[in-house]
């Protein structure tokens, strides 16, 4: 980098207040750099220590899905394997018009997460509100979408191969219980 912009190493022992020898020894692998000598040195140079050290860019450790809008409503994938279980969280807006019930391969378990849902499965016509959750098989004819005038808020697992969800409701007892 010193070189690339020209720069003595007289120029930048005075800039960083590190020794020639230093510097010469540092670019010559002969000696191994320590924080206390890289941070004056990208000072000077006026890049960041990432730059200097030549570290790779970490990426951001959240994980972002882009949402897409599917029959009117959002739909945030929140799983990316094509096959077995699919995650959804899905925001539906009021719906005119009279629901038209659908079949597919597949169980889906639906939870509430916001709003009040209407969900008709086969000659059941429930609501569910928040925390409530709902199993089903999707050859069965359904539809789920608002129960009033206020959208709602979503979460779907899909099991497209017939998987079923597994719920442990208490924890498993061992022999020292």
């Amino acid at each position: 980098m010193r070189t690339q912009r020209d720069i003595t190493l007289t120029q930048l022992a005075a800039a960083t207040g590190i020794s020639k020898s230093t510097l010469s020894r540092l670019e010559a692998g002969q000696r191994k750099p320590s924080l206390e000598l890289l941070l004056p040195i990208a000072q000077a140079h006026r890049i960041p220590l990432e730059e200097l050290i030549g570290a790779r860019e970490v990426g951001d450790p959240r994980v972002r899905f882009i949402p897409r809008r599917r029959n009117g409503r959002i739909v945030v994938p929140l799983t990316r394997n094509p096959g077995g279980l699919q995650a959804w969280k899905t925001i539906i807006p009021p719906e005119l018009g009279e629901p038209e019930l659908r079949t597919h391969e597949g169980y889906e378990w639906l939870y509430v997460l916001a709003g009040r849902v209407r969900l008709i499965l086969g000659d059941h016509d429930l609501t569910l509100g928040p925390g409530e959750v709902a199993e089903f098989d999707t050859r069965l004819p359904h539809w789920f979408g608002p129960a009033d005038d206020q959208p709602v808020e979503t979460l779907s697992l899909l099991g497209r191969q017939g998987e079923r969800i597994h719920v442990r409701a208490a924890p498993r007892r061992t022999d020292h219980d």
